[in-house]
């Protein structure tokens, strides 16, 4: 069916709002399974909780405006949760990597939240929904804290990502250098030892 009214406009964009949510507590919830970092972890757990909350403040949004609450298919949403279902199945990353590459898509979708968030808070005081649009400023304002706190700790926790996956490939080259080491040096022996007799041979002569 067309839209072709503004009030229908905002129903579309709360439906999308909802679904994107309703998506996004999933991957919140094995995002902090994918988590070691103690400090991220506990943030994401209570962001979850959030989430939950903004799904019921959502619905709250529609009744203000007299409109039913109703999601609608967010293919921004399920393009952010595949890009990461896709890594993680195709690339086939170690946990140290899965964790930094999910520092940046939680990144991602929270400034996809705060964006809709925004364009939905604007059309609701156009069409004079003040109370829709208050709703939605809470939620914003929790999208807004999350993707600052995001982007205060992924530079540490990054560093210390990459100081820990250099370490283990440091060692393991360590680990591999070391039999040729003492293979070289067994060689090595035999001809020295011949060597030796050799001078030994052309003394006596």
């Amino acid at each position: 069916m067309a839209i072709d009214d503004m009030t229908r406009l905002f129903k579309h964009e709360l439906g999308d709002l909802l679904f994107a949510e309703k998506t996004f507590l999933k991957g919140l919830k094995a995002m902090a399974k994918e988590t070691s970092n103690p400090a991220i972890k506990q943030r994401i757990l209570e962001h979850a909780s959030e989430t939950e909350g903004h799904i019921d403040t959502l619905g709250r949004a529609f009744e203000a405006a007299g409109l039913k609450a109703r999601a609608t298919k967010c293919d921004a949403a399920l393009g952010l949760k595949e890009e990461h279902d896709s890594f993680k199945e195709e690339e086939d990353p170690t946990p140290e990597i899965l964790e930094a590459f999910n520092l940046g898509s939680g990144l991602r979708v929270e400034h996809y939240e705060i964006a809709g968030y925004r364009s939905a808070i604007v059309l609701a005081r156009a069409l004079g929904f003040s109370e829709s649009a208050a709703l939605l400023q809470q939620i914003l304002a929790q999208e807004e804290a999350m993707a600052k706190f995001l982007e205060a700790q992924a530079p540490g926790a990054l560093a210390s990502i990459a100081a820990e996956v250099e370490g283990e490939a440091g060692a393991g080259l360590e680990t591999a250098v070391e039999p040729e080491v003492s293979r070289s040096r067994g060689q090595s022996r035999p001809s020295s030892t011949r060597a030796a007799s050799g001078g030994a041979t052309s003394a006596r002569r």
